[in-house]
């Protein structure tokens, strides 16, 4: 055998398999859950929770939404001081508040104020699926009832972004009372004909959907959006039918004539300002 002809591979440093999620923090990138395309989590944000690989609207925080919406400087918050008590003693009901509380760094599931959008004053409510997935308690129907009367009281319009999983059953019936609430506070802005504008958001259920959700001079809603009652299963074996892919889907109601419109949410603070504007102008 010649000398030399073969030599000894030499030893090669091991690489550690969870390497790759060393070199990428947490955060930095985000999957789109429906058409799988990676992108940067900064980006993400820019264009306003949206996917630009297939137009997937991620859910916004109610924070995320506001910055979208209003006039920078403009946001005043109504009642961020108010939290839920435990009216039913409902077991572990305050501890996952303050969980969510400290989660969300707000104090219940929705935000509301006032702000100008394209220089229109407009009082407004956000829904925020991250607390308590936007259900409706007494202190969410008591907040959207003030919105309305602080609307009201200065003549201003009214809109509500919703997000909700519906009545907040730790409240039991207490909760189901806020439909009717928030309904005659609507009814009462009607009256003084004052604009309501409702945008349904992904998911809006349950005695939401049910009740100031789906009253307003317009009802709009944002791409592919869940908007129902009950849920899918429940009517398929009430009714005993199969119900089509895109039920209760925004698309499938704005067909079916219970909606006016489906935004995009790159045009939805162009297309409020544009209405908001008319009906103020109208009013003069």
């Amino acid at each position: 055998m010649i000398k030399g002809l073969f030599v000894k591979k030499k030893k090669y440093a091991t690489i550690p398999t969870d390497r790759a999620k060393q070199d990428v923090p947490e955060g930095i990138m985000s999957k789109c859950p429906e058409c799988k395309h990676i992108m940067v989590s900064k980006e993400l944000r820019k264009n306003l929770m949206v996917c630009p690989g297939c137009q997937y609207h991620y859910p916004m925080s109610s924070q995320e939404r506001i910055a979208s919406l209003i006039d920078e400087g403009t946001f005043v918050e109504y009642d961020s001081d108010m939290i839920s008590s435990n009216p039913l003693d409902f077991p572990d009901y305050v501890e996952k508040l303050e969980s969510d509380r400290k989660k969300t760094k707000i104090n219940e599931a929705v935000v509301t104020g006032e702000g100008q959008i394209n220089g229109i004053n407009t009082a407004i409510a956000i829904m925020d699926s991250r607390f308590r997935m936007g259900s409706m308690g007494s202190v969410v129907g008591e907040k959207i009832t003030r919105a309305i009367e602080n609307a009201i009281e200065k003549e201003y319009p009214f809109v509500i972004f919703t997000a909700s999983g519906g009545a907040r059953m730790q409240e039991g019936v207490l909760s189901l009372m806020q439909m009717a609430k928030t309904s005659v506070a609507l009814n009462k802005l009607s009256n003084r004909g004052l604009l309501f504008i409702s945008v349904m958001t992904h998911p809006t259920t349950g005695g939401v959907s049910a009740s100031f959700a789906s009253v307003g001079d317009y009802n709009f809603a944002e791409p592919r959006a869940l908007i129902g009652f009950a849920g899918r299963r429940i009517i398929e074996q009430t009714i005993r039918q199969e119900l089509p892919d895109d039920f209760q889907t925004s698309e499938f109601l704005l067909k079916h004539g219970q909606l006016d419109d489906v935004i995009h949410r790159s045009e939805m603070k162009k297309t409020l300002g544009t209405l908001l504007k008319i009906h103020n102008e109208g009013r003069r």
